[in-house]
C-alpha cells in the first residue's frame, strides 16, 4: 500500500514528476495518461490525497464536484466533447485501481463501445 510520500499523482501535482498538464484548477489537475487505453486519456486529479471515492469527507465535496465540471471543460478542449466521452473512476483492486489517489480517466476520440464488465466477476 503506498502512502501520499509515496504517491505518483502527489509527485505530480506537487511538480517533482513531470507531466503533459492540460489545466491547472488550482486544487485539481489534468494531464496526459502516459499509457493511453484511448486516442484521448485525460487523468484528472484533486492536489489533495485521497485514497479513492471511498476516502471523501464533508469538504471534499464541493472539490470533487468542480473536478468533475471542469472534466466537460477539458474534454470540450481535447476536441472529444461533441463525440463523447467517459469518466471513470476506479476504487480498490477488484475495480482495477492501480495508484491510490483518487483520479478520473478522460477517456474519447474513438467510439468506445458499450461498458462491458468481465461477466466471471459478476
Amino acid at each position: 500500500m503506498s502512502t501520499e510520500s509515496e504517491c505518483i499523482f502527489c509527485s505530480i501535482a506537487e511538480q517533482a514528476v513531470p507531466a503533459d498538464v492540460l489545466f491547472d484548477g488550482g486544487d485539481t489537475l489534468f494531464f496526459k495518461d502516459i499509457n493511453p487505453k484511448a486516442p484521448v486519456h485525460i487523468i484528472g486529479i484533486p492536489k489533495k490525497h485521497l485514497v479513492s471515492l471511498d476516502a471523501i469527507q464533508g469538504d471534499d465535496h464541493a472539490m470533487i464536484g468542480k473536478l468533475l465540471h471542469e472534466a466537460t471543460h477539458v474534454a470540450r478542449d481535447a476536441g472529444i466533447f461533441e463525440s463523447g466521452y467517459r469518466v471513470i473512476t476506479n476504487v480498490g483492486k477488484h475495480a482495477g485501481q492501480e495508484v491510490r489517489h483518487l483520479h478520473f480517466h478522460i477517456v474519447g476520440g474513438e467510439d468506445l463501445g458499450p461498458l462491458i464488465c468481465n461477466a466471471s466477476s459478476l
